[in-house]
């Protein structure tokens, strides 16, 4: 029996093919959801958070936009779920038929009411005149982060079109010019900043080449269940039992505003929440709900 050859490692494929794996992953992530015939969400760069020893002078810095982030395939517009957006037709038009990924954005503080117009099944298409495209990057395209800017701006400008635009990226040369640009953020309003490395390759997954810089820790969650409320809560939502990426499950049971408690987020929804720390168990310390990010 001949002798068979020894399997080809990866990290011997020629660069071009290597460079060519971020593309491939975009193009058979969406074909796939569409033969289970549900939506899947679609690959893309997810941040890890920024920690002490990082030159800021090798990444682009932008403003952490408090927006719904939203995924543009070259033909529909998604949530990170994967589910369609019911944007209105002059908005998608102007979209180039290519990936991009942003937020869904209409100003500092105003999540709620972006989150009432985008998450709608009809468009309502005077609201949406208010609603700005914030793009960030340009999933499954080749090049560094830098030569992606280039050409985010390119996009926006072929466009010409108010309700497209790239984020606003800057350089800064120390951690001091960063920490100066963090506090005049957050003084106007701002949630904090997001960091990406100049040289950095688009690559799907949570990576260090995207880091987020806010005044406090954050995580998503999943909704599992509801807790009745007492006392003042009686006869509605008292607080959420969430499941984390990991498995582990835990309560949110403040930060709700009182319309949030009539009407919760739905089961399978994913939430966003705010802690201080993790405990021994690895579970988040004084857990605040904060948001609802998106549906199943």
């Amino acid at each position: 029996m001949p002798a068979r050859s020894p399997a080809r490692s990866p990290a011997r494929f020629p660069a071009r093919l290597r460079r060519l794996i971020p593309v491939i992953v975009c193009v058979l992530a969406p074909l796939a959801a569409a033969q289970s015939g549900a939506p899947s969400p679609p690959a893309l760069m997810l941040a890890e958070r920024h920690h002490a020893g990082i030159d800021p002078a090798a990444y682009w810095i932008s403003e952490k936009l408090d927006g719904v982030r939203a995924y543009w395939d070259g033909e529909a517009l998604r949530f990170r779920s994967g589910r369609p957006i019911a944007a209105p037709a002059w908005f998608l038009a102007a979209l180039p038929p290519q990936p991009l990924d942003g937020e869904l954005w209409l100003g500092r503080g105003r999540f709620d009411a972006l989150s009432a117009i985008v998450r709608r099944d009809a468009a309502d298409d005077a609201a949406w005149r208010e609603v700005r495209y914030m793009v960030f990057d340009l999933p499954g395209a080749p090049g560094s982060f830098s030569e992606r800017v280039v050409r985010m701006r390119e996009l926006a400008a072929l466009a010409a079109v108010p309700w497209l635009e790239p984020v606003a990226q800057i350089r800064v040369p120390d951690r001091e010019a960063l920490k100066r640009r963090f506090d005049a953020v957050l003084a106007q309003g701002g949630e904090g900043l997001m960091l990406h490395r100049a040289d950095a390759q688009w690559t799907p997954g949570r990576s260090d080449a995207v880091l987020k810089l806010t005044p406090w820790l954050d995580a998503e969650a999943r909704v599992v269940a509801y807790v009745a409320g007492r006392g003042r809560h009686r006869g509605r939502l008292g607080a959420l039992e969430v499941e984390a990426a990991d498995g582990r499950r835990f309560r949110l049971g403040t930060g709700f505003s009182d319309a949030e408690r009539e009407h919760p987020p739905p089961l399978g929804a994913e939430v966003t929440y705010r802690y201080r720390e993790l405990t021994a168990s690895g579970l988040p310390r004084f857990p605040v709900y904060l948001r609802m990010r998106d549906l199943p």
